[in-house]
């Protein structure tokens, strides 16, 4: 069986976008697009555990680039329905040592669990020439010293390795999110004291979209050569759309 990523991207944020157009709040939509992404990664286990991959070269990609990024979403989504539960009400001291709070925890986890690895320096160089170890079934080697973990995932349908992309993206995604939360009284305050123009530019798609859009061009180095970090790329993107309900959205 092969997979095109392409098509999974899209057919996800289509989604999203309709689960976002038609919830009441961002826990109800953060909620659906979980459960929404829980049974269409089951559906794909199904149909793995039953027919295979076409060849080897999928079976790595799967492992690489597909499951990671359908998994690391459903981590995203659900942990943001978990933070939005117990959030406090928009504003106010609380509220930003609440999103501060959670960004100490990301923190901590990425320094724990991700950067100090020789993994990590792995995929974020974008090396290929052990893929085939690191993403292909049956590969497991109890005497690397793996983390306990590994006695947990189901042999099947992961490698192990894909299960730290995972962790990889959903982070990264997470620490984008929280700086948007934490930026939201200091951009929304400053675009309500200017006049917004009846032709400004508006961002018309999800709050997902964009956080995927900015996530996107720092991981890349796409803006200033990869010197501008994520908080100054948002901000940025803020201000060109000069959309606080936006802000306040994400």
């Amino acid at each position: 069986m092969a997979f095109s990523l392409n098509h999974i991207i899209s057919e996800i944020r289509r989604k999203e976008k309709v689960i976002s157009l038609t919830s009441p709040n961002e826990i109800d939509e953060a909620y659906q697009v979980t459960i929404y992404l829980k049974e269409y990664l089951w559906s794909i286990r199904e149909d793995i555990t039953k027919q295979g991959f076409k060849n080897h070269w999928d079976e790595i990609n799967f492992f690489r680039n597909i499951k990671p990024y359908i998994l690391s979403k459903l981590i995203y989504h659900n942990k943001i329905f978990r933070i939005q539960t117990v959030c406090p009400f928009d504003g106010g001291k609380m509220y930003a040592s609440y999103f501060s709070e959670q960004l100490q925890e990301l923190k901590q986890e990425y320094r724990e669990h991700i950067y100090n690895s020789d993994f990590y320096r792995y995929y974020r160089s974008g090396r290929t020439d052990r893929d085939e170890t690191y993403f292909s079934l049956g590969n497991i080697n109890i005497h690397d010293g793996l983390n306990s973990f590994v006695f947990e995932i189901d042999p099947l349908f992961s490698t192990y390795y894909d299960n730290k992309v995972v962790r990889i993206i959903a982070n990264e995604l997470l620490y984008t999110y929280i700086l948007q939360k934490i930026s939201d009284d200091e951009v929304a305050g400053c675009l309500s004291t200017k006049y917004i123009p009846p032709n400004s530019i508006l961002w018309t798609d999800t709050k997902n979209a964009l956080i995927e859009l900015i996530y996107a061009l720092y991981a890349n180095g796409s803006i200033s050569y990869g010197k501008l970090g994520i908080r100054k790329i948002s901000l940025t993107l803020e201000k060109l759309f000069q959309d606080s309900t936006l802000v306040c959205g994400l």
